[in-house]
């Protein structure tokens, strides 16, 4: 083992043993690992047992894949069909439910979108969040929306100001303004596409310009790890320069919000589904997509697609085991993730403030959990699901995909209880069952050079068969950029089918 994961499992699990204090029941859900590695190990399919003409065909279906098809469909293109991979749709916007609560199995929240963001704004007028300029205040997060562990006790917000000193409260007022200019530029925006130009940013690591600007506060630079740790699942050391800044310059800072529901970005998938559900094929995975004269053969189990057009909507780095002529994605990086859901039967004692929706510990190697029953009116509440959330981003990401899948269920359930124990003592008491997701390539990982790297323009320039539109194609997945991508690919097509007739 490397020094580098010594590190990471010490401080992750140092004094970790099994205890019995009460039994505790789950196990990992469907994460579509063994059906990827079919596709790794280059796995013969059994041969199709009926083939559909159809002039589109839809690859994955996350956001960017349902954001396609619901541009399709609303521009009144109605021949295609969408393939998801999973029994479920939805991608890293997936959802739960338990006799509890709804919940999410990652993407969690929405920024509340600004007037750039003009294709979210449009979604959520007809899913009836935006009405006539206003936000429908059930979905705004309730208070207290952030809390942070930090010297034995929480404290609102996760910005550290326990115990701050001059020092800190300087850097954080001077990082302020530099982010600040940075906003001022116009070139950090949500979608990235609309503002983003070449910049020497890109050419170092947020941890370099850290140290470039000479901010030294150990808060500040906390709170920038967990930044880039929390959105890219990377630490500030390994991600560029441009994302870093990125994260905190590409939003107004008083937007209020965020966006939220019980099952996070569910809420939105299942709203999509509703509209669009006729087009949804679940359990079906594209295995293979060829030429096929002028069109494409897109092979998905028992059935075969002749279809004039793909969108690729599926993270990119699987076109290189699906396409017959795979673009070059050795620029892409992903970052592996671990989420779980927390089924308690009562809370945990607290001393301090009141459990929030977004809950940190201090220099934890987590992202803490987000509670589902948040959003909840009722007045008291005694069980509960959190969402813990685990990028490991110490040591490569191969390296930690292989732990992530090497590790048995009861080794990250006490690596979980371990974590929440810093600040939850009686945690043991509370926790009937963890259920655990193991994504190994959760999220794009924007590295330095990402923003000018060729082979990510190429993909974002794609022309002829096959569109990419992965939220990959921007450096980092969030919802913003996967509508984007998916609604831009659309658009291409709509342009080519339009010119025909």
């Amino acid at each position: 083992m490397s020094s580098t994961r010594r590190q990471f499992l010490s401080a992750a699990l140092v004094g970790l043993s099994p205890k019995t204090d009460r039994a505790i029941s789950g196990g990992f859900i469907d994460d579509g690992h063994e059906l990827g590695h079919l596709l790794r190990d280059r796995s013969p399919f059994p041969p199709a047992k009926q083939t559909i003409k159809i002039p589109i065909v839809i690859v994955g279906g996350g956001i960017a894949g349902l954001s396609a098809a619901w541009r399709l469909d609303k521009h009144g293109f109605r021949d295609f069909v969408l393939l998801e991979m999973l029994k479920q749709g939805g991608g890293n916007a997936r959802w739960g439910e338990n006799e509890v609560s709804a919940y999410p199995w990652a993407a969690h929240y929405v920024p509340v979108p600004g007037k750039k963001a003009a294709l979210v704004r449009e979604l959520f007028e007809e899913l009836g969040v935006l009405r006539d300029g206003v936000w429908e205040e059930r979905y705004l997060c309730f208070s207290p929306q952030e809390r942070l562990y930090l010297h034995g006790r929480w404290q609102d917000g996760i910005e550290p100001v326990t115990a701050a000193t001059a020092l800190d409260r300087a850097e954080f007022t001077r990082f302020a303004a530099r982010m600040n200019d940075f906003r001022a530029t116009g070139q950090f925006t949500i979608p990235m596409e609309l503002g983003a130009k070449p910049s020497p940013l890109d050419q170092l690591s947020m941890g370099d310009w850290l140290d470039q600007e000479r901010f030294k506060s150990a808060y500040l630079r906390w709170y920038v790890n967990y930044a880039c740790r929390d959105d890219y699942g990377a630490l500030a050391k390994d991600t560029s320069a441009w994302a870093g800044v990125h994260y905190f310059a590409s939003r107004e800072p008083d937007e209020k919000g965020p966006l939220t529901w019980p099952e996070g970005n569910g809420w939105i998938v299942r709203r999509l589904l509703e509209k669009l559900g006729r087009y949804v094929r679940t359990g079906a995975m594209a295995h293979r997509i060829t030429r096929e004269g002028r069109g494409l053969r897109v092979s998905a189990g028992e059935t075969e697609y002749l279809a004039e057009r793909a969108i690729f909507a599926a993270p990119t780095f699987l076109a290189s085991y699906i396409c017959e002529d795979p673009p070059a994605v050795r620029s892409f990086v992903y970052s592996p993730w671990l989420t779980a859901n927390l089924t308690l039967d009562r809370l945990p004692k607290e001393r301090d403030i009141e459990t929030a929706w977004d809950n940190v510990i201090y220099e934890s190697p987590t992202l803490g959990y987000v509670v589902a029953t948040h959003q909840s009116l009722r007045t008291h509440i005694d069980r509960t699901v959190w969402t813990f959330y685990w990028s490991l981003a110490e040591g490569s990401p191969a390296a930690n995909r292989r732990m992530l899948l090497d590790k048995n269920w009861n080794f990250w359930k006490e690596a979980i209880l371990h974590d929440l124990e810093r600040a939850h003592p009686d945690i043991r008491q509370c926790v009937s069952r963890i259920d655990i997701l193991r994504l190994g390539h959760a999220m794009a990982r924007p590295i330095p050079g990402f923003l000018a790297s060729q082979e990510r323009r190429r993909l974002t320039e794609s022309s002829g068969n096959i569109l990419f539109a992965n939220s990959d194609l921007s450096g980092f997945s969030i919802f913003e950029e996967a509508q984007y991508r998916g609604v831009h690919a659309a658009d291409r097509v709509l342009q080519s089918v339009g010119a025909k007739s």
